[in-house]
């Protein structure tokens, strides 16, 4: 038995380190330290209501919208407050901009980049991969750049900046649209999808969407290996990443972008092919292996008190559970729970792997374009883009949206006036979850579980695409 300490890891947002114990050349445990402390909790405290606006989406400049969204969804609920609906189309566009970003940023400049390692060297696909994706050289990058700069007008257009806007209201947005601006969002839209399907996929996004099995996705990657991501499938099927980084599969979202009647995005929990309820009554979240104090609790009830010096911590993350077990969260776990066919049938097939997390993003990616043009064309634009409400002295509330890697939510609870306690759950809080009173390890610490370690590897392949298969970001784990 040997053990190996990998970290820091590049191109992640944030601090990571991950602790291997090594049999025969396999991970047979692991640990997932968050080493930075932040402190936004402790931050929000005392703070008057409308103060969690500003304050959360400085928690990352990654997702910012995303904390915008839940901090304004749970002052929202504080007033029993319903956006305007223009508002509401406003808010999901700017939140569907960031994600679609977050989704192919991952892609080109975070994940792909991993197979042009000199491990690979003698793979038949090496060559034209390393001139597609050496990180900065690369020529997919020079392409992507770009089209990302452009996608990030929307949120220019909707809320003024990004990151951290203050548009996104409890009632709404702040800004109101007009035709010529509607005709803008429209052509940055058209120009995004043009870009997914030249160089994305090769294929139109109704034939990609259309993609129902494992199987016709294979033949469909067959007929098009000059898009990128038919190349990566043919890494994936070279490398078997469908037998690589596999979890127990229990899937949750929270759902999102809502609509007049309902959510675009299903709420619920996927486990052995079986869709259930969400009970958000059993979110909970476990400090046993954190650096703080405190037992387990609704995060209603629970306090952020670090603790630097407490034995056995090896991290400081929490361990969230739901109903007291592990869930995994991202865009597998939110297009299984939305009922497209592909991602059910990956989830049936193989589990929870790097392979599915991969896909399921792409997969959402294409969604989410055709979504947007959509929401673009259901502006009024002659009416009200924001409503108004009272906030409560006291109150308990709770903002839930998906970020890009997952389900996040705000809960506050107010007193006096003031936020008495403010306590976020983000998405990568609950993949790279510590283990929990009981010993049971998180999402990421199983799924290392089987890694191969080549001879001398002291940044191994293997545990590099399992880490980044759920795109870390661990300045919002540690918030």
């Amino acid at each position: 038995m040997t053990r190996l300490v990998v970290g820091p890891f590049n191109r992640v947002e944030g601090d990571l380190e991950v602790k291997l114990d090594i049999s025969e050349g396999q991970v047979v445990d692991a640990w997932v330290t968050a080493p930075m402390y932040r402190g936004f909790e402790q931050i929000l405290e005392g703070k008057t209501p409308g103060d969690a606006l500003v304050i959360a989406p400085r928690i990352c400049g990654i997702c910012s919208i995303s904390q915008s969204v839940a901090a304004s969804r749970a002052l929202a609920d504080a007033m029993s407050l319903t956006p305007a609906p223009n508002g509401r189309l406003a808010a999901n566009l700017v939140a569907a901009a960031e994600n679609l970003s977050d989704h192919l940023s991952h892609f080109y400049l975070f994940f792909m980049p991993d197979f042009t390692r000199p491990v690979y060297e003698k793979r038949p696909w090496y060559d034209d991969v390393a001139q597609r994706f050496a990180a900065v050289k690369g020529a997919a990058s020079q392409q992507f750049l770009p089209a990302r700069n452009r996608l990030l007008h929307v949120i220019g257009i909707l809320a003024g900046k990004w990151p951290h806007s203050l548009a996104i209201q409890p009632g709404g947005t702040t800004k109101a649209v007009d035709q010529g601006e509607r005709v803008r969002l429209l052509a940055v839209v058209s120009e995004t999808k043009r870009f997914l399907e030249r160089v994305v996929f090769g294929d139109s996004l109704e034939a990609v969407l259309a993609l129902e099995t494992t199987a016709a996705l294979k033949e469909w990657a067959g007929r098009h290996a000059a898009s990128d991501f038919g190349r990566f499938l043919a890494i994936a099927d070279d490398l078997k990443l469908d037998g690589l980084g596999k979890t127990p599969g229990r899937m949750m979202s929270y759902g999102a972008y809502p609509g007049d009647e309902s959510l675009w995005l299903a709420r619920g929990v996927w486990e052995n092919g079986v869709q259930s309820q969400l009970d958000l009554t059993g979110v909970s979240e476990d400090p046993a292996s954190a650096w703080l104090s405190g037992g387990p609790g609704h995060p209603f009830e629970t306090d952020t008190l670090p603790d630097a010096d407490k034995s056995g911590a090896y991290t400081w993350c929490k361990a969230p559970r739901l109903s007291g077990g592990v869930a995994e969260v991202g865009a597998l776990a939110r297009q299984s729970l939305a009922g497209h066919p592909l991602a059910q049938a990956i989830l049936k097939q193989s589990g929870s792997t790097v392979f599915g997390r991969v896909v399921a993003r792409l997969i959402e990616a294409a969604r989410l374009i055709v979504e947007m043009d959509g929401w673009i064309g259901g502006f009024r634009l002659k009416d009200e883009f924001c409503t108004h409400g009272k906030m409560p002295d006291e109150v308990q509330a709770l903002g839930t949206t998906e970020a890009a890697r997952g389900s996040l939510g705000h809960w506050m609870v107010l007193k006096g006036g003031a936020i008495h306690r403010y306590q976020i759950v983000a998405p990568t809080t609950w993949n790279f979850s510590p283990r929990d009173a009981r010993g049971m390890p998180g999402p990421l610490e199983q799924a290392l579980i089987g890694a191969s370690i080549q001879e001398g590897e002291t940044t191994p392949a293997a545990v590099q695409h399992i880490v980044r298969s759920f795109d870390p970001c661990m300045v919002c784990t540690v918030h």
